[in-house]
């Protein structure tokens, strides 16, 4: 039996709804393999700012410290978003999160349900059986950089910046896995123009000579953009600095159909983080449509991270594979031959996967 204690931070949007489906099948993992899960709350983005004025209190970070891991939803408000003004935002506290916890290391999983082949904008053919892992550097890079104004306010900054110790520990985490998978990885900067990325290869390559096992392939990342969309069964393990990552996985969620299928894993030397990449989404929210799907693959990944629980991992796993091949869909994930009554709301959706664990 394993005792843990998890921290859930719901933040906003729906964040907050689908948080709530991924505890549920924690319960069920917990009570189904003899586990006990204890829980907390705390606040985070646009709710924590609201009550406390900061978007991570110290009382959350805390938490957090304390936790054995923390299972996120996301942050965010329209508030924020046209006003380039405003001096305190929920992102902040996003950044601040991997900072302070040390998670320097995202993984991003693109894996292709087989149910969902017509749910994604790519030809099927293109895309069957793909399955990449990202690891995005999290904690370097233009988003932790100097930034500011000058010439009055008309002339803006942002400083990108590495350290070779930086580049080179998430790359031994990438080359690490991708010993226990296809033994294939490739690095995507843009040595070409920036310093960074050239520092970038320079330690990757440094790093590959330790791995004489792996095939190792360099891309410039704007081939990358486009590579990923014309085979993206061609890749396996890929590492990229923050900005890259950032940009590469959402374009990625296309491969699995929706964000709302994406899970990620934010890790360091600490206490892990497990969210959707999916953002607060406001557009949905309080409607009860949201996909709980990226969530409960979270919890997954939880399980198999930081708890070592193999075994409960794939049983989620296999129960959402079950759910998609019984042909249940959130509307994100459904197309024109999908029939309405099988179109799920968030609740209903997690409780279909909650009957099969």
């Amino acid at each position: 039996m394993t005792e843990k204690h998890i921290l859930i931070v719901p933040g906003d949007g729906i964040g907050q709804e689908v948080t709530a489906v991924g505890k549920k099948i924690l319960d069920k993992i917990a009570l189904k393999f003899g586990h006990t899960f204890s829980y907390d709350y705390a606040l985070m983005g646009h709710a924590a700012i609201e009550v406390t004025g900061n978007p991570l209190p110290d009382e959350t970070l805390d938490k957090m410290r304390s936790s054995d891991a923390v299972l996120f939803g996301a942050v965010g408000h329209p508030k924020y978003d046209n006003d380039p003004t405003a001096k305190v935002r929920p992102e902040q506290g996003l950044l601040k999160m991997r900072k302070e916890l040390g998670l320097y290391a995202n993984l991003r999983p693109i894996k292709l349900f087989d149910d969902l082949l017509s749910a994604s904008s790519i030809k099927p053919e293109i895309l069957k059986g793909a399955d990449i892992l990202f690891f995005r550097e999290l904690t370097g890079d233009i988003y932790f950089g100097e930034k500011g104004r000058k010439d009055n306010g008309d002339t803006a900054y942002d400083v990108a910046q590495y350290s070779r110790y930086e580049v080179d520990r998430i790359a031994r985490k990438a080359f690490d896995a991708a010993r226990l998978r296809k033994k294939k990885l490739c690095s995507v900067d843009k040595a070409n123009v920036l310093e960074t990325s050239r520092l970038w290869r320079e330690v990757v390559q440094k790093v590959a000579l330790e791995y004489p096992d792996i095939q190792v392939e360099h891309q410039f990342v704007d081939a990358m953009a486009m590579l990923l969309i014309k085979d993206p069964r061609r890749y396996d393990v890929v590492v990229t600095a923050n900005l890259f990552g950032d940009i590469l996985t959402d374009e990625a969620s296309q491969i699995a159909g929706s964000m709302g299928m994406l899970a990620s894993a934010s890790i360091g030397d600490g206490t892990g983080v497990y969210e959707p990449i999916h953002g607060s989404a406001h557009d949905i929210t309080g409607k009860g449509v949201a996909n709980p799907l990226a969530s409960i693959l979270s919890a997954a990944l939880m399980l198999e991270i930081s708890f070592g629980l193999k075994s409960e991992s794939d049983a989620i796993l296999s129960a959402v594979d079950q759910v998609l091949a019984d042909g249940w869909r959130t509307r994100d994930i459904a197309d024109t031959t999908t029939p309405i009554d099988r179109v799920l709301g968030t609740e209903a959706m997690g409780e279909q996967v909650l009957k099969r664990i």
